[in-house]
């Protein structure tokens, strides 16, 4: 079979070329979920990356890291052919479609979800294949590898179209609508389909001891799932202009929620590169309280309450359950879905990388830097919360003390900053700025609700933080903000400052700073989080621009009056978006997605930026 053509001989709206095994863009795939889990499925409706059961378990399908570590390929074997793909309107349903000369036929792929917190719950992959016009042979190879690539399960067939396959813990069936065949450790099938035929395959992770399901409904489940998520988006608040962007964003979000727990996850994917070829490869499959606590003002501005007051729930027992330490603070900085300290950080050798990026990493030290900013971040989504919503309880209220209590004694410690340096640690400016927040939304909601807080000491310490900014943190001569007490360089984080109202928008401080940011850190509407040629962070080579700052940029623009500007730039960022409107963390000078993907923090960014533009125009 001939190889896929270059990714410079296709457009955004499809691809032309014959099915092979060239390793799929970090763009090219859609994501589908069960609010568990996800799953990524390439443009040519290969699914390359699942890990069963939850975010941060080992792949079953690794082949976005490595072929080796399992994928399930569906493809239209005659012909030549080009694909499209594309969500079922409002929804996580994703269609791959592959148009020949003799016909055409699209692949539909989900995990059905029947209704919110359902106790019956099961989880599994549907594939869906439909001849819509002419005949087609369709082929599928599904090639399970789990842990991340070193086991080849044994498979057991009940029958020609019921199969069993288990590796170790892990218990998958197959039900299938056609004859499937074993052997090599892959499973495979192959058919021709009329106009209005479809055969049916569905991927089932199951409890130990448990039975195979009879064959899906699948029509059923399609229905079921497309109305799941379009009565929940129905709930948003939103009815701008770029009502499509944040729709997409805000289901994109809801994708990276784990419902039985309440808990955002930063993105459902590991070591994707930062860089191709280099080291700035991270496992995102965990809760950052930074980037859960921004996903929670995303998600509350858009009227999603449920989700906000299960984060909630899930926050109060990291703040009740005391797992920090001095190094750390009362707050770690990241943890697994389930609360827990995650796995220590380690390198998968056996796993080449994507595009030969190595380390593969799994597991993440950052849970163990200190990282100042958090606070900001939690105690300012707590204060939205409280404004908007139900409100936080008198447990929480004693738990929060607690910690500005902490953060008072604290503020003043070098540490790794909101891009978790690895590095020698430093007096960040965003940390200071963050701790402001954190204090300064304790005093504003603690006079909102009258609840009980030393206001004279926390007044005092928010304060100082603020003289030690402006003091220590400006530099006269370059006419900014820097990124840390007498630092020579300046970091895009600093454009939180009037997002966060430590400065009006039109002071004269803060549009002098703009100014520098634009001229050392901005390419055309691409922001870099700051600049590596004059500075270290602990980590060898270049990565791409960061979506969430070049959000960020858009939203102070806004703030700024430029709107044009904003506008501008905010048109812009929507052209790097993948041809489903999802963006991994960053994105090279060439357009290129870099990081992992989908990331929360680019949809959180976006949600917030076009919801001020927009209120804003006229």
């Amino acid at each position: 079979m001939a190889a896929a053509v270059s990714r410079a001989e296709h457009d955004e709206s499809g691809r032309t070329h014959e099915h092979g095994d060239q390793q799929a863009q970090i763009a090219d795939h859609g994501v589908i979920g069960d609010l568990r889990t996800c799953a990524l499925v390439s443009t040519e409706a290969t699914i390359d990356w699942f890990c069963a059961g939850r975010f941060d378990a080992p792949s079953v399908f690794g082949g976005l890291l490595d072929p080796a570590a399992g994928s399930w390929r569906t493809w239209v074997v005659d012909g030549h052919t080009r694909t499209t793909q594309f969500y079922l309107p409002d929804s996580a349903i994703l269609v791959t479609r592959f148009l020949t000369e003799d016909g055409v036929a699209e692949v539909h792929d989900l995990f059905p979800l029947e209704r919110a917190h359902d106790p019956d719950h099961r989880q599994r992959i549907v594939r869906r294949v439909v001849a819509v016009r002419g005949t087609v042979r369709v082929r599928t190879e599904l090639r399970a590898r789990p842990d991340y690539g070193r086991v080849v399960p044994d498979v057991e067939v009940l029958d020609p179209r019921r199969l069993v396959l288990r590796a170790g813990d892990l218990c998958l069936g197959l039900s299938a609508s056609h004859d499937v065949e074993v052997g090599d450790g892959v499973l495979s099938a192959e058919w021709v389909l009329r106009a209005g035929e479809e055969a049916r395959f569905c991927l089932h992770v199951l409890d130990a001891g448990a039975d195979l399901p009879d064959d899906e409904d699948v029509a059923g489940a399609l229905d079921r799932t497309a109305r799941f998520w379009r009565g929940w988006l129905a709930q948003s608040t939103y009815r701008g202009r770029w009502r499509e962007m944040v729709d997409r964003s805000a289901i994109t979000l809801k994708l990276l929620t784990h419902e039985p727990s309440g808990a955002i996850v930063a993105a459902p994917t590991t070591s994707l590169p930062e860089e191709i070829g280099g080291e700035r490869n991270w496992d995102y499959r965990y809760v950052w309280i930074r980037d859960a606590a921004f996903s929670l003002y995303a998600l509350l501005r858009l009227g999603f309450t449920d989700e906000a007051e299960s984060f909630m729930r899930w926050l109060s027992e990291r703040l009740g359950d005391d797992q920090g330490n001095d190094d750390v603070g009362p707050l770690r900085n990241l943890y697994d879905i389930d609360g827990a300290v995650p796995a220590e950080e380690h390198e998968l050798d056996h796993l080449r990388g994507y595009a030969g990026s190595r380390p593969v990493r799994v597991g993440n030290a950052a849970a163990e830097q200190l990282q100042l900013d958090i606070y900001g971040e939690l105690i300012d989504s707590v204060y939205l919360f409280n404004k908007y919503s139900a409100g936080i309880s008198l447990d929480a209220w004693a738990d929060l003390t607690r910690v500005v209590e902490w953060l008072i004694e604290n503020w003043e410690r070098p540490d790794a900053g909101m891009w978790e340096i690895r590095d020698d640690p430093r007096p960040h400016t965003v940390s200071r700025l963050m701790c402001w927040v954190a204090i300064e939304r304790m005093m504003r909601t603690a006079r909102q609700r009258g609840l009980p807080g030393d206001l004279a000491r926390w007044g005092e310490a928010r304060d100082a933080i603020h003289r030690r900014i402006v003091e220590e943190c400006w530099d006269d001569e370059v006419g900014a903000f820097m990124a840390a007490e007498g630092a020579d360089t300046v970091d895009a984080g600093v454009l939180l400052m009037p997002l966060v109202k430590f400065l009006a928008p039109n002071d004269p401080r803060w549009l002098s700073t703009l100014q520098v940011l634009e001229e050392r850190l901005v390419s055309d509407s691409l922001v870099f989080r700051y600049d590596l040629g004059h500075t270290t962070d602990g980590l060898d080579g270049p990565e791409g621009t960061f979506s969430l700052c070049s959000f960020w940029y858009v939203e102070a623009l806004t703030r700024a009056d430029r709107l044009d500007d904003a506008r501008l730039a905010l048109e812009k960022m929507f052209t790097y978006a993948n041809h489903l409107g999802l963006y991994a963390e960053q994105v090279g000078l060439t357009g290129d997605q870099l990081g992992n993907f989908p990331q929360a923090f680019t949809h959180l960014s976006l949600i917030s930026a076009a919801m001020n533009l927009d209120r804003r125009l006229v």
